[in-house]
């Protein structure tokens, strides 16, 4: 239940309606979409964080760090808002429930938040809606997370695009000072609801562990922008930003990013192209959640092998840059991007393991997991996707070692008994797993005809 005796100390000092800023993917209050157009209104902003029981109980661990990450920034959020006199409502439970027991405590004028492409949130955003819509309720959506989002960017027939390189030139075509001017929020903060602190629930009220992990704060360095074409690709040297964490949950502005990097590196904005990308195929294919975007994919026989998907999770194919990165990935919840399409080839192809077995581990392990780049990456490494790479192109590990960490350095990081007895032997022997998965590709796409 909510908390009658902070909601009564809102209720008495606030005006006679408000509006409630529904936050999620946006945890700022800077450059903010749904929150400046709530605080240009002429009525207090509630700002209100749900952690959502449904997508909670999914967890398998209740030593997730991305509870932990959110926990902490929205306890920094709060303090920045308690600064300037109002507070941030956090509840925990089903967002319906919540909005029950809110709008039969407030006078809700309208609803401010920010668009969400996945599934889930879609019909969750569509239940809210029609709930606040028959008690007379705005519900008030805008593009924040996307530079260019659903039907923005498409094809002169008015279909959506499907391959990468026509969308990117569409995309640049398009871009504008517009597209990446800030939101101003700072200018009505004034017309932030102002209230005595509400509490906070804890990781414990919620079922989870409050482990002890410290979150680097977004920074943006010039330098590795620059930098970025020729080091990116190299996982033992710090090349990239590391800011896909914090894109993921809004705790930087997608524009603010695209307006200090755009003049830098065109290699680098790239990257926000194709965010936009897998967010817009995710937003017009939704079936790519569960099948693969090409149909004729879902005809292949994958194997049926707990012990070497198990061998693959914990970083023991006897091939070090395989290895490297799926421990990195367990003891950090990161793993460089070069090494990511390294290991999701490995199992799709060297393995012929369900590229879904993937998916739900990098969804599971990784701190910056996002369903559409996620879903994206393992259906492009396993040659089903969209805009995806010929099925025949099978990474080399030990080829994609010698070019991207030919030092060693980052193997023996992560494998340090590498070059030990103790060592496994690959699993699969390289040519074989090629050939083996030629074989069995090039079956399924002959009964797709």
């Amino acid at each position: 239940m909510l908390c009658e005796r902070f909601l009564g100390k809102v209720i008495e000092s606030s005006m006679s309606s408000l509006q409630i800023v529904w936050l999620r993917r946006d945890l700022r209050l800077h450059d903010q979409a749904a929150l400046y157009h709530a605080l240009k209104s002429s009525k207090p902003a509630l700002l209100l964080f749900i952690f959502d029981q449904t997508i909670l109980a999914e967890l398998k661990h209740k030593s997730d760090k991305r509870v932990k990450f959110l926990h902490q920034t929205l306890c920094q959020l709060k303090q920045e808002l308690e600064t300037l006199g109002s507070s941030l409502l956090v509840k925990y439970g089903e967002p319906e429930v919540v909005f029950r027991e809110l709008i039969s405590l407030y006078k809700v004028e309208s609803v401010f938040t920010n668009h969400d492409y996945e599934p889930y949130a879609r019909k969750r955003d569509a239940h809210i809606a029609q709930l606040l819509s028959k008690k007379g309720i705005q519900f008030n959506t805008f593009k924040d997370q996307c530079v260019f989002e659903k039907d923005e960017v498409l094809k002169p027939d008015g279909k959506p695009y499907t391959v990468f390189t026509p969308y990117s030139k569409r995309w640049k075509s398009l871009l504008n000072g517009f597209h990446s001017q800030s939101y101003p929020t700072e200018k009505y903060f004034a017309n932030l609801l102002k209230t005595s602190p509400f509490e906070m629930p804890t990781l414990a009220s919620m079922g989870f562990q409050d482990i002890e992990v410290v979150f680097a704060k977004p920074t943006f360095e010039p330098q590795t922008i620059l930098d970025y074409a020729q080091r990116r690709d190299f996982p033992s040297i710090a090349g990239t930003t590391r800011l896909s964490l914090h894109l993921r949950f809004g705790t930087i502005s997608v524009r603010e990013l695209l307006r200090q990097t755009s003049p830098l590196s065109d290699v680098f904005v790239n990257e926000l192209v194709w965010r936009d990308f897998y967010m817009m195929i995710l937003w017009h294919f939704p079936h790519v959640v569960e099948r693969a975007f090409k149909p004729a994919y879902d005809r292949i026989r994958w194997r049926d092998s707990p012990q070497d998907f198990e061998k693959w999770c914990k970083g023991q194919t006897g091939y070090p840059l395989v290895d490297a990165g799926m421990r990195e990935l367990n003891a950090t919840g990161f793993m460089h991007n070069r090494v990511r399409m390294v290991v999701a080839s490995f199992l799709t192809k060297h393995l012929l393991l369900d590229w879904r077995l993937g998916e739900g581990y990098f969804a599971e392990k990784l701190l910056d997991f996002d369903l559409s780049a996620n879903n994206g990456g393992w259906q492009w490494a396993m040659g089903g996707g969209c805009d995806a790479a010929p099925y025949f192109r099978i990474f080399n590990p030990e080829s994609q070692t010698q070019k991207f960490d030919n030092k060693m350095t980052y193997i023996r990081k992560w494998v340090p008994e590498v070059l030990e007895l103790s060592y496994p032997r690959p699993m699969v022997e390289h040519v074989f797993a090629r050939e083996r998965c030629l074989r069995v590709y090039k079956t399924a796409l002959n009964e797709a005809l």
